[in-house]
């Protein structure tokens, strides 16, 4: 019996860094992952969540919100927006694209990799955790 649940438990480890849909930097480094609408650090610490339209940190703070294509900071500036899968700054300058599962600079440099993630996801990601 002890042996069942010693397998289970190391099961249990094995799946729970693996859960979620993750991230990656440009090199492939492992940035975190997302779990419904939480989002993750490489060493498991939650750095965030959404609610509906705001986004907060890991202690609860807001950090900004999406309303429509308009992504605002917490005290409602302007900090971008995206049309279609085009990045924008709050100033219109482009800061990157999404293609498929691949977030691209500016300059057309790949600077990250989302397995599995819903475009808001990856916009949330973009704009407040990279």
């Amino acid at each position: 019996m002890s042996r069942l649940i010693t397998s289970i438990a190391l099961l249990f480890l094995c799946f729970a860094n693996t859960h979620g849909q993750q991230m990656y930097d440009g090199a492939g480094r492992h940035l975190g992952r997302v779990e419904g609408e939480r989002y993750y650090n490489a060493s498991g610490h939650k750095i965030g969540q959404v609610e509906g339209n705001h986004i907060y940190d890991g202690s609860g703070r807001q950090l900004g919100r999406i309303d429509g294509e308009r992504v605002y900071n917490a005290s409602g500036s302007p900090m971008g927006r995206f049309d279609g899968e085009r990045l924008y700054s709050a100033s219109g300058a482009s800061m990157g694209r999404l293609d498929g599962d691949r977030i691209y600079d500016g300059s057309g440099r790949q600077i990250g990799r989302a397995d599995g993630l819903r475009r808001l996801q990856i916009i949330v990601f973009f704009y407040f955790f990279m």
